[in-house]
């Protein structure tokens, strides 16, 4: 039995993986969806990246977690990246779903088109950063009723877990890691995960839908989650056998 600890992106809490939850319990694992502070119920306390890595350190801890399956999406994956380093050997994979990836000594905002964009808007906001509004979520796959239900529960996201340079203690290539790619949002992955895919190190899995495949394909991610505590086969790695989508959307390891 694995333990998902699920932790979603910028402005989302624990409820955005509602509908993948289910899906992981049904088949036997543990799963352990997170908040991180500063948002949703823990809104009311400041919170920058050292305390959102150490959030997820501290539900595995707390659960007394083996076999963990931390999965970070969007900008979660840079805390999620540097959690994954201080479990310890009580990781068995980590899953990064269209995230951001930790570099030591670059924020989250280093790594985005327009930095100073960002930190400006933060210092409009007293050093949040709004939720996108709803004409923002358009071409990601997603419907009118999810869109709604993502900007009335989402709330802003503490700016200082977005400025504070990721710290790692050894290279990615260290961590067994699947990279899940939403076509929708981007086709390619970072220049550093791509690498690491064509070096061997970790495996990538697309999903042909937007950057909040929780939402709008919660059975297909959930499905992939589950594909990667698989043992991988001899000669190669792990390859769904399940059907495409409902939509007919492709899902491929590689």
């Amino acid at each position: 039995m694995a333990n998902f600890v699920l932790v979603a992106g910028a402005w989302l809490g624990s409820w955005a993986w509602d509908d993948v939850v289910p899906e992981l319990r049904a088949a036997g694992h543990g799963a352990y969806p997170l908040t991180l502070s500063g948002l949703a119920g823990q809104r009311a306390v400041p919170a920058g990246q050292r305390e959102h890595v150490a959030d997820v350190v501290a539900a595995v801890e707390e659960h007394d977690l083996r076999e963990v399956v931390l999965v970070g999406h969007s900008y979660s994956g840079v805390p999620v990246g540097q959690a994954a380093e201080r479990i310890g050997d009580r990781l068995a994979r980590l899953v990064l779903v269209d995230a951001d990836v930790p570099v030591t000594g670059e924020s989250f905002a280093d790594g985005i088109p327009e930095p100073a964009g960002l930190r400006a808007d933060l210092a409009a906001h007293g050093g949040w950063w709004p939720p996108l509004p709803p004409a923002d979520f358009a071409g990601q796959g997603l419907t009118t009723g999810q869109i709604a239900r993502i900007a009335e529960r989402a709330t802003p996201h503490p700016g200082a877990s977005l400025t504070e340079p990721a710290v790692l203690e050894g290279p990615l290539s260290a961590l067994p890691a699947v990279y899940v790619k939403c076509l929708l949002d981007w086709p390619e992955p970072p220049p550093v995960v791509a690498a690491l895919v064509a070096d061997g190190h970790w495996r990538l899995a697309e999903l042909d839908t937007g950057h909040w495949p929780m939402f709008s394909r919660p059975a297909e991610l959930a499905r992939i989650l589950l594909e990667s505590v698989r043992p991988v086969r001899p000669g190669g790695p792990a390859r769904s056998d399940g059907p495409a989508g409902a939509d007919g959307s492709a899902q491929t390891d590689r």
